[in-house]
């Protein structure tokens, strides 16, 4: 049954990732999320390296809904000082609801635009 579920969350990261593509000038933003921490990268995919990352651990809090509001506000600052401004949002197969979507609006709020 594990498999099976690990399978299909495969499946729905290769489908998400046929369709989005990072650039210099609009970088992917990818969520991860465990049960110790979220993260986010905004990944440049033409050369395959990080531009700014961010987790709960170096914002301080937990992983939950205050935790994915403090990360989504840290990566929009970091973006910010990075001279990024717009960003292409990549779920990484997780469901856009809860703690996923307020990562998204909290970097809306603190000005990255996708």
């Amino acid at each position: 049954m594990f498999m099976q579920k690990l399978q299909n969350r495969v499946a729905r990261k290769r489908r998400i990732r046929a369709k989005i593509n990072g650039t210099a000038a609009c970088p992917r933003m990818t969520v991860f999320r465990s049960h110790a921490q979220f993260t986010v990268q905004l990944i440049d995919d033409t050369t395959g390296k990080t531009v700014v990352s961010a987790s709960t651990k170096e914002a301080k809090a937990k992983p939950n809904m205050e935790g994915a509001k403090k990360l989504g506000e840290l990566i929009a600052k970091k973006a910010k000082d990075a001279k990024v401004s717009t960003v292409v949002f990549d779920r990484n197969a997780y469901s856009y609801h809860g703690c996923i979507k307020a990562i998204a609006d909290a970097a809306r709020e603190g000005g990255l635009q996708f």
